[in-house]
């Protein structure tokens, strides 16, 4: 496995056959893994193709277990930026962490990628 994040807040680590496994660390980490859990299932339940599916939750190592939505990007223009985290909207949610770091790019459709859910909000009406 590669490790490609390792932080005081998470460990992600990348296994060969493309599987991610993100162990969530400090004093929250149980709410954002409950947190992202309760999102990703909600995106996969809308069908919205471009994020990560859940294929495990393991409450009590707090580790979930995704697929791989593509390499992480270096560059793109704010505007497109904006409009990536806005196409979240139809699917009712708020990502709350905007950021190019929470950006992949998956070369297989050409189609760039939402990660990183720990913060992100369901919005009212589609709970």
């Amino acid at each position: 496995m590669l490790t490609v994040k390792d932080t005081l807040r998470s460990t992600v680590n990348l296994s060969f056959d493309g599987r991610v496994f993100k162990t969530y660390h400090a004093a929250d980490a149980r709410q954002r893994f409950e947190n992202e859990v309760k999102v990703l299932r909600h995106l996969e339940a809308r069908s919205c193709g471009f994020v990560p599916k859940l294929l495990e939750a393991d409450p009590v190592k707090l580790r979930i277990v995704t697929t791989n939505c593509g390499a992480r990007v270096e560059h793109v223009d704010e505007a497109r930026l904006k409009e990536l985290f806005g196409e979240l909207i139809p699917f009712g949610v708020r990502h709350d962490d905007a950021d190019i770091r929470n950006v992949t790019y998956r070369q297989s459709d050409g189609r760039f990628c939402v990660i990183d859910f720990e913060f992100a909000t369901i919005l009212p009406g589609f709970a």
